[in-house]
């Protein structure tokens, strides 16, 4: 077997494989001689099946399979053992590749198109100034996390009156044209509504200042704007129904309730914190605003990245790639969406390409390497992110590891893992090389960036 590499040009080049009966003969009679001891055929004992019917049987397909393994080992661990840098995946040459016959011939030969990664070479250094935007911890945002805390931690308490956002139970009656009640008419025992969530304010307003026992007339198809969900849920009634009910309604009010946040107390803080860890409404307030803050330096660092590699790009300019075999490589590998869909995409393909092979390089020059502990910490801060949602800011390491364990098991939430665990460890390779023109931002104009 011959394999060799001739360049076309700086970005492709054609690997020949040439394949003899020396290399593939033994592994043929292997195969052949395992197929006659397991085949089966009417008239013969098994394994008793002749080796020349095997053959003539099976040798076509057995020489074609072997040969191919033979080809793609040989293509793999040439471009291993020559480090080639090779972009996508080798493409059978179109216009040099002869056809290929397993029934006549003895020695083959392949051929295959190379796309290779351009020669450039990417430095970091003071020059470069990249923004880097500190969101500003504002005392509302302290106070918007602390209000989330409590209320976690409130109750339903009965009220007197009605004020917004109170829930109110009471009796529903349909009216007829003299305003009475309607004799067959819908009726809903304990009908519970939030008049803060009516559409229409003057509906809305009949209620303010309401209390037990009072009666209000109002319209629910104009309340609501005609939301069929909304009526037949609260008509307990079909959709179809509640389309064609335009008429007033009575509500008797038998009970207001209204939520009361917890109070800021020991429970909370160490529901939040962890027993112990804060004893003061004080400690407790900067300890949410150290949160914040660093949830917030997650995000600066992620427009740092953003931010960077528009000036690595920049930097290193329009990169010479083998355009036309790559979108062949494209299409190949999206048949189903085809050539439209590689020249409409091409270009982005391209530029996500050139800041691939800037990453590596600079993954290799800084020597970043992702251990598996890299990865499941990385799954373990997204796991005490998402509890974070929820309030819960000191959970247990056991929990932890085992709802990323879970994470860890599905292929596409590890790959995305080991892509932030490199580049969290790129940033803050780079961010203290560059010259960094610090901006404290708004969370609004920080946000905006992003539109």
């Amino acid at each position: 077997m011959n394999v060799s590499l001739q360049n076309m040009d700086k970005v492709s080049a054609l690997l020949t494989v040439k394949i003899e009966k020396a290399d593939y003969q033994e592994k043929v009679e292997k195969s052949l001689k395992s197929l006659r001891q397991k085949a089966q055929m009417p008239g013969f004992r098994p394994g008793k099946v002749p080796a020349g019917l095997v053959k003539k049987m099976y040798g076509k397909q057995v020489l074609a399979e072997e040969v191919n393994k033979i080809l793609s080992d040989a293509v793999y661990n040439y471009i291993k053992d020559n480090k080639v840098n090779m972009l996508g995946e080798p493409l059978v040459n179109e216009e040099k590749q002869g056809e290929i016959d397993f029934d006549t011939m003895e020695e083959f030969e392949f051929l295959f198109d190379i796309a290779l990664a351009p020669e450039f070479q990417v430095e970091v250094g003071a020059a470069d100034k990249v923004d880097y935007y500190h969101i500003d911890v504002t005392d509302e945002m302290v106070e918007n996390q602390v209000k989330m805390y409590t209320q976690r931690n409130g109750k339903y308490e009965k009220a007197d009156s009605y004020e917004p956002n109170d829930m109110m139970k009471g009796v529903l009656a349909e009216l007829d044209e003299n305003g009475s009640v309607k004799e067959g008419g819908i009726q809903v025992e304990d009908a519970v509504m939030m008049p803060e969530y009516m559409k229409n304010e003057d509906q809305k307003a009949r209620f303010n200042g309401a209390k037990v026992n009072d009666v209000i007339v109002f319209n629910p198809a104009t309340a609501w704007d005609n939301n069929q969900a909304e009526l037949a849920s609260l008509l307990k009634i079909e959709k179809e129904a509640a389309a064609e009910v335009k008429a007033d309604f009575s509500y008797q009010v038998t009970e207001i309730t209204r939520f009361v946040a917890g109070d800021l107390n020991q429970e909370i803080f160490d529901q939040v914190f962890g027993k112990g860890v804060v004893n003061s409404e004080e400690e407790f307030r900067t300890k949410v605003k150290e949160g914040i803050q660093a949830q917030f330096a997650q995000d600066s660092d992620f427009k740092f990245l953003i931010d960077f590699r528009k000036v690595m790009m920049e930097k290193v300019g329009k990169l010479e790639f083998p355009e036309a075999l790559l979108k062949r490589i494209m299409l190949h590998n999206n048949a189903d969406k085809g050539e439209q869909f590689v020249e409409e995409n091409f270009a982005k393909s391209l530029e996500e390409l050139t800041w691939h092979l800037i990453k590596e390089q600079l993954v290799e020059h800084y020597g970043i390497k992702v251990e598996n502990e890299d990865v499941m910490e990385m799954a373990k801060a997204a796991t005490r992110a998402q509890f974070a949602q929820y309030g819960m800011m000191s959970v247990p390491d056991e929990l932890l590891e085992n709802y990323a364990k879970e994470m860890l098991k599905k292929k596409e939430s590890v790959d995305g893992l080991v892509n932030r665990a490199v580049e969290t460890k790129l940033v803050a390779a780079v961010k203290p090389q560059v010259t960094l023109e610090e901006k404290t931002v708004t969370m609004d104009e920080f946000n905006k960036m992003f539109e």
